[in-house]
């Protein structure tokens, strides 16, 4: 516990001092589209750290409530708010005071070019979101998640506050290979997002872990290598898929239209190209939505199938555990 608080502490310093002088190179920048930027105070893009695009990647859609990770000076929150329109809302959270001073007194240059004020910030951890359950259409954030000193606890807080099908779109550092001590213990290369880092199989397990599927790295770019291991920039998308208590088999198939021989999802079905695979309602109405739409034709049952709940003993033949 001691060892997070000091994480926190540090960090809170770190980027407290990138907030009131602009730190050029610090983590890995990248830019957005002129475009996406031109509502925004010159002071806000100064004081961008990220190391991808999520917003640009993201799909946003008019109307969503979005909830930005780490929003720093504000920048994705300003550029969400431009693609949500009108009726979106978006929440910034940040735990450092002097860039949601920044981001506070951006607000209103913001609000005047748009037209419309949809955006506030909320102080607050990422392993503690301040936000409500099941609220958020999506979630963002840009390379801060390797500054968390419990990286996993962050991932649950997502699905907490995600909407059912509700998504992440997350840009951050992964390294290569396994990050060596005289790494994780450097503190200037933890405030440049090096010593905090995962790696890529680690970043995504996660992810699956606390129930996240449709897992999709949308993109992968090069930074930088130190003591001989790489670390790059990916931008991530996963989605929310709440399971329903009880999910029942009603004799519906799913069919993989191609084009691999065969693909195997999160929970381990399999599915052969062209054939039919019975699934049980949760499953069929999971493959229907995206990112799975498209990929799989669900047949639906004839009128002579037998309702069939997935953990009943005719469902699993006896043995509960082979229940979905």
């Amino acid at each position: 516990m001691q060892k997070s608080e000091n994480t926190r502490e540090f960090v809170k310093d770190y980027y407290g001092k990138a907030a009131q002088e602009p730190k050029e190179d610090l983590c890995c920048p990248t830019s957005y589209p002129t475009e996406d930027i031109a509502h925004i105070p010159v002071e806000v893009i100064e004081r961008f750290y990220g190391c991808g695009s999520p917003m640009s990647l993201a799909g946003i859609k008019q109307g969503e409530v979005v909830v930005d990770l780490g929003s720093g000076a504000g920048i994705d929150c300003f550029i969400a708010a431009k693609k949500t329109g009108a009726n979106g809302h978006i929440i910034g959270v940040d735990m450092t005071d002097d860039m949601l001073k920044v981001a506070n007194e951006s607000k209103s240059e913001v609000s005047l070019n748009l037209g419309y004020d949809i955006v506030e910030f909320r102080k607050g951890f990422l392993e503690e979101i301040p936000v409500d359950n099941k609220s958020v259409d999506l979630i963002t954030s840009n390379c801060v998640i390797n500054l968390s000193p419990d990286k996993r606890e962050v991932f649950k807080e997502m699905i907490r506050i995600l909407k059912d099908h509700g998504r992440i779109v997350v840009s951050d550092i992964i390294s290569s290979q396994k990050i060596p001590e005289s790494i994780r213990e450097n503190e200037q290369l933890l405030g440049e997002c090096i010593a905090g880092a995962l790696t890529e199989d680690q970043f995504l397990s996660y992810l699956e872990q606390v129930g996240f599927y449709g897992i999709e790295v949308l993109n992968k770019t090069y930074w930088k290598n130190i003591e001989s291991i790489d670390f790059c920039s990916i931008t991530v998308r996963g989605y929310k898929f709440e399971k329903t208590a009880g999910c029942v088999f009603i004799g519906q198939h799913a069919v993989y239209n191609g084009p691999f021989k065969v693909i195997i999802d999160e929970e381990g079905h399999v599915f052969p190209r062209n054939q039919a695979v019975e699934v049980c309602t949760d499953t069929a109405k999971k493959l229907s939505e995206i990112p799975y739409k498209g990929m799989f034709t669900i047949l639906e049952p004839d009128k002579n199938s037998r309702e069939v709940s997935c953990c009943s003993p005719s469902a699993t033949n006896g043995n509960s555990e082979s229940c979905c």
